[in-house]
C-alpha cells in the first residue's frame, strides 16, 4: 500500500505536468496574514514574479486550523485578483507545530519494500491512527557504511490539512502541494545560501504568535521546535509601556515612529521582551545541544515579521555565542521589473516561508 503524500488525497484533477512552471503560486496562510509569492524556474535559478500580503483578523486561524473559512477565502481571492495572478495551482503549508515528526532507522532497502515498512513502522511511532492522518516520509541519509537508512516520518491530521485545502478550493484555486513551514524554511535557505558540509545552521522564524526553529546540518533538518511566543509579545509590551492602542504599538514596532515622531528609546523599551524571547530560543536550542553532544550551531538566520526588532539580533548572538543575522529570502532570485523593490526589501523577512514554498514543485522530495 502506498504512503500518501500530504497532497495525495487532494483533488488534483486537470493538472497538466507539461504546463509552464508559472502555473504555481505559493500561499503562506498564517495567524495574522496571508503571504503570496509567485516564482518561476530559470536556467540560472529562480525568478520572483509576484509578491503580496493581506492581513487576517485574529479569529481567522485558531489552533493551527482555519477557523473562519469565509474571511480566509475572501482574503485569498482579493490577494490573487489585486496582484493579477493567473496561476491556479497552489503550494501552501501547515504549521510545523501541528505536525508529528519522527526519525527512524531501517535496513537499506528498495523503494517498494521501504513504502510498506515505513507504514508498519509508523504505526509504532505515530500517536494517531493512520486512518486519521496524511503520512509522508523522506530518506535523509545512509549510515553504518550504507547498511542502514535514516528516514524522516511526517504525519498531519487530515482535518488540519483539509481546513487549508478547503479555503484554497473555495477561492477557486487547486491545492497542488501541502508542505510544512519548517521544510519551506529549509527550502528557502537552500535556494539562497551555499550549503557547507558538516556546518550546522539554525533557522528561526518569528511569526505573529509563534516562533519556529529548524536546525540544519549539511543542509538537512536535524531538529525542529516551536515556541508559543512571537511578534505579538513585542507589540503588547509597547502597548503597556507607551499606553497606546494595539495598532499604534504595532506601527511603532514596525516603523520606529509614533504619530510622526521618532522613538529613540525603542530598543530600550523592547529590551525586556527581547530578553524573554532570547531566553526561550536559548532554552529550546539547548535541547538540540543535548541531543547533538559535541555539535554546536555555527550560524543563525532570523526571519519573520519581528526579526528586525531593534536589539534582538545582537542580544541573541550574545546569549547564544553564535553569529546571528537577518535572512535574505530572495538573495538568490532574479526579481521581475514589476515588483516594487522597496516593498520587497521591507517585506522579505515576512515572506521567508512563502519564498521556500514558491519553488516547490510536484514530485520534489
Amino acid at each position: 500500500m502506498n504512503i500518501p503524500a500530504f497532497w495525495k488525497n487532494i483533488n488534483l484533477a486537470g493538472l497538466n505536468p507539461f504546463r509552464k512552471e508559472e502555473g504555481f503560486v505559493a500561499l503562506d496562510i498564517g495567524s495574522s496574514s496571508i503571504k503570496m509569492v509567485e516564482a518561476a524556474g530559470e536556467k540560472t535559478g529562480y525568478r520572483l514574479v509576484n509578491v503580496g500580503m493581506l492581513p487576517l483578523p485574529p479569529t481567522a486561524v485558531q489552533n493551527n486550523m482555519v477557523a473562519d473559512t469565509d474571511v480566509v477565502v475572501k482574503t485569498i481571492q482579493s490577494l490573487i485578483e489585486t496582484n493579477g495572478i493567473k496561476a491556479k495551482r497552489v503550494i501552501s503549508a501547515v504549521p510545523g507545530r501541528a505536525v508529528i515528526i519522527k526519525k527512524i532507522q531501517l535496513p537499506a532497502q528498495g523503494q517498494e519494500e521501504l513504502e510498506a515498512n515505513v507504514e508498519f513502522e509508523a504505526t509504532n511511532v505515530i500517536p494517531e491512527s493512520l486512518e486519521n492522518v496524511n503520512l509522508d516520509y523522506q530518506v535523509l541519509n545512509y549510515v553504518e557504511d550504507g547498511s542502514k537508512m535514516e528516514v524522516l516520518l511526517v504525519a498531519v491530521k487530515k482535518e488540519i490539512i483539509n481546513s487549508y485545502t478547503q479555503v484554497i478550493q473555495g477561492a477557486g484555486l487547486t491545492p497542488a502541494i501541502m508542505d510544512v513551514d519548517y521544510f519551506a524554511m529549509e527550502n528557502m535557505y537552500e535556494a539562497n545560501y551555499e550549503i557547507q558540509p558538516d556546518t550546522v545552521v539554525g533557522l528561526i522564524h518569528i511569526g505573529a504568535r509563534y516562533t519556529s526553529i529548524n536546525v540544519l546540518k549539511s543542509g538537512v533538518s536535524t531538529f525542529t521546535g516551536d515556541l508559543q511566543v512571537g511578534g505579538e509579545a513585542f507589540t503588547e509590551s509597547l502597548v503597556q509601556a507607551l499606553q497606546v492602542s494595539y495598532d499604534q504599538a504595532e506601527t511603532v514596532k514596525v516603523t520606529g515612529s509614533l504619530e510622526g515622531k521618532k522613538r529613540d528609546d525603542l530598543e530600550e523599551l523592547l529590551k525586556p521582551s527581547c530578553e524573554s524571547v532570547a531566553e526561550e530560543i536559548s532554552r529550546t536550542l539547548s535541547l538540540y545541544a543535548g541531543m547533538a553532544a559535541e555539535e554546536g550551531i555555527h550560524n543563525i538566520y532570523l526571519s519573520g515579521g519581528s526579526a528586525k526588532v531593534p536589539g534582538l539580533c545582537a542580544l541573541l548572538g550574545e546569549r547564544l555565542g553564535v553569529p546571528v543575522q537577518l535572512a535574505e529570502p530572495f538573495r538568490g532570485f532574479n526579481v521581475a521589473k514589476n515588483i516594487d523593490k522597496d516593498y520587497l526589501a521591507e517585506s522579505a523577512l515576512v515572506l521567508a516561508v512563502g519564498a521556500g514554498l514558491s519553488i516547490r514543485r510536484l514530485g520534489d522530495k
